[in-house]
């Protein structure tokens, strides 16, 4: 038994031999108590070397691990400030979405808003423009109802009228001694002396027109003799442009028919061309109640309206070249008269 016991000693005196000192598997806890007491002092010297490698390695590792562990302290505290301040960069962008979006509501909002009272501004002027038209339609009407109704004015007025002569440059006043109908007796006596003798020319009425005399007028009021027929009118004015200089007691007067003022005007109108056709050698006249007749290659052309005689003018170039500039005043003249309108 003793000799096994020493036997087991030795063998265990090569284990602990065999052991290296930095080999790591080996631990202070392998070692029975009755193992420790059987050691000889050097392989307690040995294992003395082994424990403190062993702690200086665990010192180390405790180090290492140690900064390891701080690092790793320092890594999770950079980590845990990063994911505060994303945290707060999230936040904060989050607000600025919400902030935009809420911006992008309130424009959108606003922008629906503007939309609908546009479209309420749109409906308002299409009916103001459809008003507008149906007024200015409605205006348009009513101008041709009074063109119309002036024209048949004017018609009625020139049937009154048509028997009627108008004499001008009779001197206020001269009419006291004789009355308007016995001065006009005597201007046929004067001027037409075969005429005076006729008794069929009967004058039914002598007035002055306007009725009331204005002391500032230099010129004297127009006499209108109102006789029984028209073939006695058109016998006189017939007889007057045939002798051309017509006078009283001397003095000369003027004879024409008496139109109305739409028809006078009508006439006026006429009075330029007119004028240039004369001068042409055209033979212009005013026909009753306001056409334009003149002499053109040998026919004789008459016209009820300035638009017919531009018409007509347009095929014509030798009245072209001779009524332009007369025919460009005109349109420039009615081109005023609609813009002041």
């Amino acid at each position: 038994m003793p000799n096994n016991k020493h036997k087991n000693r030795g063998n265990k005196n090569k284990e602990v031999t065999m052991t290296p000192s930095n080999e790591k598997d080996t631990s202070i806890q392998d070692y029975e108590d009755a193992d420790i007491e059987e050691m000889q002092e050097a392989d307690l010297k040995k294992l003395i070397r082994t424990l403190r490698s062993s702690q200086k390695q665990i010192l180390e590792l405790q180090k290492s691990l140690m900064d390891k562990i701080e690092n790793l302290s320092h890594e999770n505290e950079i980590l845990r400030r990063n994911q505060n301040e994303t945290k707060q960069l999230v936040q904060q962008e989050t607000g600025i979405v919400t902030e935009v979006k809420n911006s992008i509501d309130q424009m959108k909002n606003t922008i629906e808003s503007l939309t609908n009272r546009m479209g309420e501004a749109e409906e308002r002027i299409s009916d103001l423009e459809d008003r507008e038209q149906e007024r200015i339609q409605s205006d348009q009407r009513k101008e041709e109802e009074i063109r119309n109704l002036k024209h048949i004015v004017g018609n009625l007025q020139d049937t009154i009228k048509k028997p009627n002569i108008r004499v001008l440059g009779i001197p206020e006043g001269m009419e006291r001694e004789k009355g308007l109908e016995g001065l006009f007796s005597e201007i046929l006596a004067e001027n037409f002396p075969g005429l005076e003798k006729d008794r069929e020319i009967l004058v039914q009425e002598a007035h002055r027109t306007p009725n009331k005399h204005d002391q500032k007028r230099s010129s004297p009021r127009h006499v209108v003799i109102k006789l029984s027929t028209v073939k006695h009118k058109e016998k006189i004015l017939k007889c007057a442009r045939e002798k051309c200089q017509i006078t009283l007691r001397g003095s000369p007067i003027r004879l024409t028919a008496d139109f109305s003022s739409e028809t006078l005007q009508a006439r006026r109108e006429w009075r330029d061309i007119a004028q240039v056709l004369r001068e042409k050698n055209c033979q212009p006249r005013i026909l009753y109640p306001a056409k334009l007749s003149f002499v053109n290659e040998g026919e004789i052309k008459t016209f009820h309206s300035k638009q017919k005689l531009k018409e007509f003018v347009a095929t014509r170039l030798a009245l072209q070249k001779m009524l332009k500039d007369v025919l460009h005043t005109e349109t420039q003249k009615h081109g005023h008269q609609y813009e002041r309108r």
